[in-house]
């Protein structure tokens, strides 16, 4: 412990004060960079949550004493990456979060017996908003939604009973296509008893209206066409520009479709008599044959009336025979009937415009040279079009091929790496940000080293004056020290040391002889401490005492 102690008194209290301050600074330092390397990488917990939902799920966090962090005035919620799906379990198990509305899960916390049918019917319609909601919510690019629907009361004798309607409220990211709205209208209907597609309106956040429900299903069907010509249009599209891109490179092609559809319902109907086909269906013939004969005509006496009276002679009878022959024949004419109802939405015209690029090239000098391309691939082009758009000709279809020089040139190609460089260099944003955080700390580690460390290490180091370091600074040193203690009583034009003064007196008014013997105790005393130090110096500094000796000895007397 002397030894110890006798080292930092030999320090002094500003090495001291260096050293501690040193060493403070560098535990406060190491102790922020430890700190901050051993938290835990924070990940997305949930996002977008109503103000209702975060406030449940940050109780529980904090119930839990999970650390956590709140981003975008309180929708966001961070926590451990490493501990996200058993937060999000455990907070599934309870309920949470509830998407901004109840389920049915309202009829586990209320008393079913000490309900009214009123509140029961209440619950049943909160119950079936809050569901729909969160299955529309389930939907790519929906953020949030809120569901209203107005269901009548059925009542007693009712014979015209008014239809249910369902409004609901969307918050998008992006857009949404005419399939999907068409999608979560029939969701909605589906779920709701007596409910139809087109009574349900849909509006975003925005205020447009994505779907009327008081069209009916006028609306609806010219949504319908309209949907057709844009999933026509599409699908041409997308054809032609794989087949182009295959020929003149991917990007380097712009193709636009037009197609106009028949909108109008058609129904006609037609009716073909053929008189050259005919079958007989019946026939039907009748003969008749009658024979009548008459007597002659004689004079009228009372014999000739008498029973078994015979005619005179002379009288004769007159006779006519007829013969009747009839036939008729049905015969059935071959006859055709033809209905035909033509759907609209029917295609009736087909354009397309396919808009290509020439070819670029590469001289010896590193230039790029442009070459249209040649008519006779335009036309190959042109045919290939036309046999996967389906071309037809008499219902007036048109494809215009045309090769014209793109603003843009192209990017040179770039050399594909190997799979394993792929690998290694393919970061993802929280590699960067790692790394990122990473390198300023690195960085500020190295300034606090050179601006703060090295000066006070350099500063607690450096040698005390009047030494210097190595063989030669040892030997000044010891040098200097031995002259500071053999030369303290020669001081230049008789000026007393601390110690005469002392003795002297503030008036100095003591006698000759008392101050002379008083002077010479003081160098006796003085002589005695200066050979005790030099003794003590010599020992424990052998090499370095020598070497004054010698350099001593060596020293020419001055003036020679």
């Amino acid at each position: 412990m002397n030894a110890l102690v006798q080292q930092f008194v030999k320090l002094g209290a500003g090495r001291l004060a260096a050293m501690l301050t040193v060493t403070a600074v560098l535990i406060g330092f190491f102790g922020f960079v430890i700190f901050r390397f051993s938290q835990p990488t924070m990940g997305l917990l949930y996002s977008d949550l109503s103000l209702q939902d975060a406030a449940q799920v940050v109780k529980d966090l904090e119930a839990r004493n999970i650390r956590y962090e709140t981003r975008g005035e309180g929708q966001t919620i961070m926590a451990p990456k490493a501990d996200i799906p058993r937060i999000r379990m455990e907070l599934a198990a309870k309920g949470l979060p509830s998407g901004g509305g109840v389920g049915y899960e309202i009829f586990d916390k209320g008393d079913a017996f000490s309900s009214t049918s009123f509140v029961q019917n209440i619950n049943h319609l909160r119950a079936l908003e809050g569901e729909l909601t969160r299955t529309i919510r389930a939907i790519g690019r929906v953020l949030n939604a809120r569901v209203h629907l107005v269901i009548p009361e059925r009542k007693l004798f009712e014979r015209d009973r008014e239809q249910p309607r369902a409004s609901i409220v969307l918050k998008l990211r992006g857009e949404l296509d005419a399939g999907q709205i068409r999608a979560i209208r029939h969701l909605v209907a589906s779920a709701v008893e007596g409910l139809k597609p087109e009574r349900v309106s849909i509006v975003d956040e925005g205020g447009r209206l994505l779907a009327d429900g008081a069209q009916g299903e006028a609306g609806t069907a010219g949504a319908g066409a309209e949907e057709r010509q844009v999933s026509i249009e599409r699908r041409v599209k997308s054809q032609v520009e794989e087949i182009v891109a295959s020929v003149v490179g991917s990007g380097r092609s712009r193709v636009q479709v037009n197609a106009q559809l028949e909108m109008n319902r058609v129904e006609s109907r037609s009716e073909t008599f053929d008189p050259e086909s005919r079958v007989a269906r019946s026939t039907q013939s009748r003969t008749e044959s009658s024979t009548s004969s008459e007597p002659r005509e004689a004079g009228v006496s009372v014999g000739n009336e008498l029973p078994g009276a015979q005619g005179q002679g002379g009288q004769g009878q007159n006779r006519d025979a007829s013969n009747k022959n009839e036939e008729i024949t049905n015969f059935e004419i071959s006859r055709t009937t033809r209905t035909e109802v033509l759907e609209g939405g029917r295609l009736r015209r087909l354009s397309v415009a396919v808009l290509v690029d020439g070819i670029y090239a590469r001289t010896a000098n590193g230039e790029t040279t442009y070459q249209p391309r040649g008519q006779e691939e335009l036309d190959r082009i042109g045919a290939l079009v036309r046999t996967a758009i389906g071309f037809d000709r008499q219902r007036g279809d048109q494809v215009e091929v045309v090769n014209l020089r793109f603003a843009e040139t192209p990017a040179p190609p770039e050399l594909k790496e190997l799979s394993l460089v792929q690998q290694l260099l393919s970061f993802t944003k929280e590699d960067v940000l790692r790394a990122f955080e990473l390198g300023v700390i690195a960085l500020l580690t190295l300034i606090v080293l050179l601006t703060v460390v090295r000066p006070l290490l350099r500063q607690v180091m450096a040698p005390e004056p009047g030494r210097r370091g190595g063989g030669e600074e040892g030997q000044g040193g010891a040098q200097g020290q031995i002259q500071a203690q053999g030369g303290m009583q020669q001081l230049p034009n008789g000026t007393m040391t601390g110690q005469q003064q002392m003795i002297a007196g503030p008036n100095g008014n003591e006698s000759p002889s008392e101050r002379m013997l008083a002077l010479a105790q003081i160098k006796g005393q003085i002589k005695a401490q200066s050979v005790e130090k030099v003794g003590a110096m010599v020992n424990e500094n052998p090499s370095d005492s020598v070497a004054v000796l010698r350099s001593w000895v060596h020293e020419q007397p001055a003036g020679s």
